[in-house]
Order: C-alpha cells, then structure tokens, then sequence
C-alpha cells in the first residue's frame, strides 16, 4: 500500500510540473520557448568577470598604532628625525615621499598604508575602503606603521654594513612594543596588519609576527608555515616608470614596431637565473629586444621609452617570483608576458589577469623559439582587447595621496577585509579549544 501511494504521489506531482511549463510556455508563444533557467536561478550559470566589486557596507574599521617617529617618518625626513621622536604625525606635517628615492619606492606599500589612515578628508568619502579609529575596543584591525621595507634599504641594505645594527634595534624594539600590547596579546597579532614588502623587511625578527596579516610582494622568500594566501595580501610594487596617460594613437598595434621588449638585470639568483638562459635564447630577432642594463635615471627612461613601443613586455622571475617590472608594463600598456612558475599576483580575486597577459611556465619559455613563435599567433584584435583592458585597470595600481576610489593602496585594504573573516574564525576557535589543536 505504501509503494501505491508513493507511485500515485510521484505521478500526481508531475501532471502539475508538465501542466505548469505548458501554460507558461502557452503564454510565451509555446513550450519551446520555455527557458528552465529563467524559472530556476540555481540552473543560471550567468556571471561577469569584467565587473570589479564595490565596497559594500561601512569601511575597514582600523587603529593605527601611534609609533616613535623613528618608527617610520624619521627614516623619511630630517624634521621629524631632529625633533621630538613622539610628536604625532598628521595628514598636516605628513612629509611626502622623496622624488628622488630611486628604487626605494618600489616598496614604499607601507607608506602609502600609513597615508591612507591619515587622511582627514578620506573618513567622509564613500570611496574609501578604510578608515581610522580612535578606539581601539571597535577595531576591525590594527595597523603597525613600521616601515620595514625603507628600515632595510637605508640601514640594511648591503646586509653586512654597521647601519645592520639599527635595522635589527628597530626590529626587537617594535616587537618589544607590541608584546606589551593588550590588543596584541588578546589575538597573538593575528588582527595585527604589517607591511613587509621588501623581500629582506624584518629580516631577523619575522617569525615572531607570522600570526598577522602580513603585506607581501610575493613568498619568494618565506616558508609555507609563515606567509601564505589564506591570511596575507599579495600587493603590487609601486611603479617606477611614469603612467602612460596619452595613449591615444589612431593604431597603437602598428605604432609598437617591437614584438617582445626586455631591459634590465640579467645575472639573478634563484628562479631568476632563466633570465641569462632568455638572452641566450632571444638572441637575432630583429623584432626583440632584450638587454641587460642597471636601474639608472637614464636606464629607467629608455626603459619607459621601450615599453611604449613594444606589444609585449617580457617579466621574468627576479631574484624573487616577482618584480617591479609587471607594474611598469601594465602601466606603460604593454602586454606583459609572464615566466615566473611560483608567482602570486595582486587582486587575483578581482581581477583576471588572463584577459591582459600571456604565462609561460619556465620550460616553455626556455624551449628556443617556441616564445616567440606563440607571440607571433596572437592575432591583431586579440591583443587591442588586451590592451584596452590594460587601459582600464591601470589605475588599481597607483599609489596616491589623498588615495582615489579603487586605487591601490584601497584595493590592499580591501584584501585585508577578505582576511578579516579567517582571522576571527582562528582567535575564537583559540580562545575555546580546552585541549591541543586536532587541526594541527
């Protein structure tokens, strides 16, 4: 008797189903013209990976911890290194960051953070994905404005020089400061955010902040246990080269007579021995260039002057898996070709950067003429719709003060926000757990 029922309910189910799609389809013009998808939004595969998400909700709530001076802008300018090692610093007496830096500014992520909460006219603007507050107890995150990146390339940048000393000093006393935290101690810094952009930033000490979300170029230079995607931000290198803002020519495709462009350092440890391999490889077209040269005024500017001329910029690994390199390409428009096997990207959540660069794994690209060869299929139309891409999305990756909607240092804070989630879920599983981790 049951198994009537159950065959009496099925069939009585499925007159309804077939009567039900009969009348819709009647009302459309039959039953063909029925689309199951429009009935069940389940079945809808629709999606736009053109569309770049806006902040949704209040912003990133953050309390930037108020640091000596020698911390960070006394590194920076001879007023604030002279004076009072504690007056506060302000979107007022902020000092800019130095034209004349040279390479400096590649990792200067950590200035542009610090700026950013600053701001006086940022807290009203529904542009910004973060905003600084006072109380410490509504926090989202904490900022440490330690500049680790500058502290290594003026104290420690020859790693054996005297000035080493002060680069490891800055490096106990700032760990020193934040033990004796409160706000430290209740998490282990795991809502702690610190910029460490320079592969050798907090060289001696970075174990003992391997908790926090840390600011990264890339974990060329970190183990799996310290540095990974699930807690820290991969974020881009600020750009050498000027942004290409006239790029405006009736036919850029022919107007970039050189196919594949290269210019810089080809002697590189690590990954980045590819680079002497691809001299040797690339050698005798006449349609690329590839030359080793040292970053110079004058080296950047014909860098810059190449880029512009060129279809595809050639963005091999460096000593590390990445390298200043791609910024300048995306914001020069040239179509930046990618041979870096273990390298992380900026944005990769938001951003997809298959629509405007090509990858190559390194044997490929060591196999010779196979490279270019691939190159030279891409067709015309393919790559103006690389490049109009590279057009729109240039403005994720400057770096500015006051800081404009979608720009970089906004896009870093929103990737914060993403790690925010995880970061609760790891202290209040921590703050529970009576017995050892079963996770671990």
């Amino acid at each position: 008797m049951i198994g009537k029922s159950v065959v009496s309910l099925v069939i009585f189910l499925s007159i309804i189903f077939i009567t039900y799609f009969i009348t819709i389809g009647g009302l459309g013009g039959g039953i063909g013209t029925v689309d199951l998808r429009s009935q069940f939004s389940f079945l809808s595969n629709t999606r736009n990976d053109t569309v770049i998400p806006c902040r949704t909700g209040s912003p990133l709530r953050v309390f930037m911890y108020d640091l000596p001076n020698r911390f960070n802008v006394a590194m920076l300018s001879r007023k604030f290194a002279g004076g009072d090692d504690n007056s506060p610093v302000t979107s007022r007496n902020l000092p800019p960051w130095p034209r004349n830096s040279g390479l400096k500014q590649q990792h200067s992520v950590e200035y542009w953070m610090m700026a950013s909460l600053l701001c006086e006219n940022c807290l009203k603007a529904e542009s910004s994905e973060a905003v600084r507050v006072s109380d410490p107890e509504v926090a989202d995150v904490f900022f440490v404005p330690f500049f680790s990146s500058l502290s290594f390339n003026t104290h420690g940048k020859n790693m054996t020089d005297p000035d080493t000393e002060i680069d490891r000093q800055l490096q106990v006393d700032i760990l020193k400061f934040l033990r004796q935290s409160t706000y430290w101690q209740r998490t282990g810094g795991r809502d702690h955010v610190i910029p460490m952009h320079h592969p050798n930033a907090f060289r001696f000490l970075r174990e003992e902040v391997n908790a926090s979300i840390l600011i990264v170029a890339d974990f060329g230079r970190y183990s799996r246990v310290m540095s990974n995607l699930r807690k820290d931000v991969v974020a881009p290198y600020m750009h050498v080269m000027e942004s290409f803002l006239d790029d405006d020519v009736p036919d850029p495709y022919n107007s970039r007579t050189t196919l594949l462009f290269f210019r810089g350092r080809t002697v590189r440890k690590s990954e980045g021995i590819v680079r002497a391999k691809l001299e040797k490889i690339l050698h005798g077209y006449e349609d690329v260039h590839y030359e080793a040269s040292y970053a110079t005024g004058e080296s950047i500017k014909a860098s810059s002057q190449g880029m512009r001329s060129s279809k595809f910029c050639l963005n091999p690994a460096g000593d590390t898996p990445s390298s200043n390199r791609l910024f300048d390409a995306i914001v020069s428009h040239c179509v930046p070709v990618i041979v870096s096997d273990q390298i992380e990207l900026p944005f990769e959540d938001e951003l997809d950067y298959n629509k405007f660069s090509i990858f190559f794994s390194v044997k490929e690209a060591l196999v010779p003429g196979y490279m270019v060869q691939q190159l030279r299929k891409i067709p015309k139309e393919k790559w103006l719709q690389m490049w109009k891409i590279l057009k729109e999305i240039t403005h994720h990756y400057e770096y500015q003060y006051p800081p404009k909607k979608d720009d970089a240092v906004n896009m870093i804070w929103r990737q914060v926000r993403h790690k925010v989630p995880d970061e609760r879920l790891a202290v209040h599983r921590t703050q529970r757990l009576k017995v050892p981790d079963w996770w671990r």
